[in-house]
């Protein structure tokens, strides 16, 4: 996730350079030449640059809109994560009678808890798994291709025992399987904007009207000055291609990009806000990152 501060133009820039270039090259080879040979006699009226101007504009804010719902869905989808996190160890601590097991189920739960944040994390970045969740896998003697979906019926497995172990009431029990439900819920909802591709040829329509827009706007301007001539077919396309580049690092916020939603960084927060629930050493805070963003 970009901070408030040190946000690098330069990663940005990077993005587009080779649309720029592109542009650069056009519309000083256009403006250069526009006064010679037949290029001259071209004139194309600046009302039909203008209309492909409007269609753009209307595209580009439905994109650019579809896009920043994706991503702040996603940042809401782990803001709840962080709650139920929480609510699911203090449940456990207000319902379940005290005795010598208790702090040993509140512990188990808070540690799988804390595992599946990261697993989750790192399932929906397509990365490698971290060393402390391949630790746990391998402690635990079981795998799965949905690492996080296992450890999810871990949770209620570990849950039904704990209700015959204390003879819970049914009422006390369906709460925590509710946080468990919201859980599940919200790991579904991140896999379904994961695996749910923008259809390509929506930005491939987008990236042709505005090359189209820069090859006639040089041929609707007027020809007295040539400098403002390459300025202005620069900078307008140039305006489209930020305004489309924008929409597409927003739309997918699981790709491990610096526009991502802060998974891991939330990870770490609820590991050492439920390793201090259940009366566990937390992890040191992680240090300020000294990046423009944070993973």
């Amino acid at each position: 996730m970009l901070l408030k501060k040190q946000i690098s133009v330069n990663y940005f820039i990077n993005l587009i350079k080779w649309d720029v270039l592109a542009i650069v090259v056009y519309a000083t080879l256009v403006g250069s030449l526009d006064h010679v040979a037949f290029l001259k006699d071209i004139s194309i009226p600046l009302s039909i640059s203008a209309l492909i101007a409007t269609l753009l504009s209307l595209l580009l804010a439905f994109r650019t809109s579809q896009s920043y719902e994706r991503w702040w869905e996603a940042r809401t989808i782990w803001g709840a994560i962080v709650n139920d996190s929480r609510t699911l160890i203090r449940q456990l601590i207000l319902f379940i009678p005290e005795d010598t097991k208790k702090q040993e189920y509140i512990r188990s739960f808070a540690s799988r808890q804390a595992i599946w944040c990261y697993a989750l994390s790192e399932n929906l970045r397509k990365v490698s798994f971290s060393e402390k969740v391949n630790a746990f896998f391998s402690k635990l003697g079981k795998d799965s291709d949905n690492r996080p979906n296992l450890i999810l019926s871990q949770h209620a497995e570990e849950l039904a025992n704990i209700g015959m172990a204390y003879n819970l009431n049914a009422n006390k029990l369906v709460q925590i399987d509710a946080t468990i439900a919201r859980l599940t819920d919200s790991m579904g909802k991140c896999e379904r904007i994961k695996n749910t591709v923008l259809p390509r040829s929506y930005s491939m329509l987008i990236h042709f009207l505005i090359y189209v827009l820069m090859t006639m706007l040089p041929f609707g301007l007027e020809d007295n000055h040539w400098i403002i001539e390459i300025v202005i077919t620069t900078i307008v396309p140039v305006l489209f291609i930020a305004i489309e580049r924008t929409a597409i690092l927003m739309q997918d916020p699981f790709e491990n990009k610096p526009t991502d939603t802060p998974m891991t960084t939330l990870s770490a927060t609820i590991e050492r806000n439920l390793m201090e629930m259940s009366g566990q050493p937390a992890p040191a805070t992680a240090v300020n990152s000294a990046d423009y963003y944070i993973m």
